[in-house]
């Protein structure tokens, strides 16, 4: 499973990050975790608001920090 945090690193990009490792880790998946800070790339995916989160290529969230309840729930649906 592939996961991307996308954003430039401000707080709440660095919040993402931590929810979806804490998630990621209490699942127990086997998930990469990659934090893309490129301003281009991050357009690539269509997102204009960070911080998001793309799993295996699925943006999930856009502009919000989620909660790590949501992250579980994307986990388990793409198991």
């Amino acid at each position: 499973m592939e996961i991307k945090v996308l954003g430039p690193g401000c707080s709440k990009c660095q919040q993402t990050e931590k929810v979806v490792k804490d998630a990621v880790a209490e699942a127990g998946v086997a998930a990469d975790v990659e934090k893309v800070t490129d301003m281009m790339a991050i357009a690539g995916y269509g997102v204009f608001g960070t911080p998001a989160v793309v799993v295996n290529g699925e943006v999930k969230s856009v502009g919000k920090v989620p909660k790590k309840e949501d992250v579980k729930k994307w986990l388990a649906a793409v198991k």
